[in-house]
């Protein structure tokens, strides 16, 4: 929105409407989370810092810049629920700067501490009750169109990189027929006269998918003891790229730290402290069911000496429970269960977890995680839920040398 600065200094010169807000300085917390839930709740918006209520361009300074910035972002991630992703941009005009923040519109509806609002005209309202009654039921509905079938802020059709995208379009398809066809698998989203890429674009067609999406990575950290302790840490790694690559990088850190013991009676008998199968499908499940619209987590992985720990954020979707996760099929991100499900494993890591593609769509994977894991080591693994995350606890197996002694 007011993509160029001409276009910018233009809407500045008009003043104050439905769609831009001015604010000399940085407001305060709850005043910013209210403007920022209010222009998402309407039709989206963009809000300058550094440009006062008579149009004046006051501007703030570089270090006041960094810290407003600062505030912003940690004030859609702590003060508004569910979270809004929006864009920051510093921009210099007339040697002066101000930091733009560009709110879309959302498909969810969001509250501050301060209750529900809403823009009309040129400020926000606190919205009456049959008013927010309406806009829950229309947005229930909206969320037909999944999280990940919507559009990215900022983002644009060259977002996709195409080493990445043309996985997922038919080989050999003409340069002037390659937008239609993202178009149609929903990588690519138009909004009005413009294109956007998608959530599953950005997160499976770009070398960096949290330079959009933030935490949309995984990270992974491994301590030789029972503990997180800084002093017994022996390896941390944050894996960003497309997720599929993000799966595989995760995978082969836990293949590099399950120790592997042997005993020897009538041949040789190996036996790793992790099913690498099980391990897959707990990365692969992650990633597919994790809430993409929770901007301040990521998913991580903790690997200790006795169990792993992997959490991804967000609840159970719909009316699954942990009860039912072995028997349930619920997915959150159809597009991304898809898209994954497109993909061949390279040969070594597909004949370690016995399948062609990550994703099988079969229901399999719970199942999998649970049994190959009890099988090893004799303890079901443990699925928990604390504060909208899933953690999946996984027992490491005991050592073979360590029954001989």
């Amino acid at each position: 929105m007011f993509h160029s600065q001409t276009e910018l200094i233009e809407k500045i010169m008009l003043g104050e409407d439905s769609t831009i807000e001015f604010k000399r300085e940085m407001p305060r917390r709850d005043n910013l989370a209210d403007e920022i839930a209010a222009f998402a709740n309407s039709q989206g918006g963009v809000i300058l810092i550094g440009v006062d209520d008579y149009k004046e361009i006051v501007g703030l300074g570089l270090q006041e810049l960094d810290r407003v910035e600062k505030i912003v972002v940690e004030s859609c991630e702590d003060s508004i629920e569910p979270a809004v992703p929006i864009f920051t941009e510093k921009l210099r005009i007339d040697d002066k700067n101000i930091l733009k923040i560009e709110v879309p519109k959302s498909l969810f509806v969001h509250k501050t501490s301060n209750g529900y609002f809403a823009r009309q005209g040129s400020s926000k309202r606190e919205m009456p009750t049959d008013q927010l009654a309406r806009l829950l039921q229309s947005r229930s509905q909206a969320r037909i169109i999944t999280f990940d079938e919507q559009l990215v802020p900022n983002t644009h059709k060259e977002t996709l990189r195409e080493s990445f995208y043309r996985r997922f379009i038919t080989e050999g398809a003409p340069k002037d027929m390659i937008e239609d066809l993202l178009l149609k698998r929903s990588l690519l989203v138009q909004e009005g006269q413009e294109i956007r890429a998608s959530v599953a674009g950005v997160l499976m067609c770009h070398e960096t998918p949290d330079d959009f999406l933030y935490n949309s990575f995984i990270q992974t950290v491994y301590y030789s003891g029972k503990e997180k302790d800084a002093n017994y840490q022996i390896d941390a790694k944050d894996f960003r790229g497309p997720l599929d690559q993000q799966i595989i990088d995760a995978f082969k850190f836990v293949e590099k730290y399950n120790e592997v013991s042997a005993r020897k009676e009538i041949g040789r008998i190996d036996q790793p402290q992790y099913s690498m199968r099980a391990v897959f499908e707990a990365f692969v499940n992650a990633v597919v069911h994790r809430d993409y619209s929770k901007y301040n987590s990521k998913i991580r992985l903790f690997m200790f000496a006795d169990r792993l720990e992997l959490y991804s954020p967000g609840a159970l979707a719909n009316t699954v429970t942990i009860d039912k996760l072995r028997y349930s099929q619920a997915t959150r991100n159809e597009l991304l269960s898809r898209l994954l499900s497109e993909i061949n494993l390279a040969n070594d890591v597909g004949k370690q977890v016995k399948r062609r593609h990550f994703l099988e769509r079969r229901g399999e994977g719970v199942g999998i995680i649970l049994n190959e894991s009890e099988k090893l080591s004799g303890k079901t693994p443990v699925y928990e839920l604390f504060n909208e995350e899933l953690c999946l606890t996984i027992f490491a197996a005991k050592s073979l040398q360590k029954d001989n002694e």
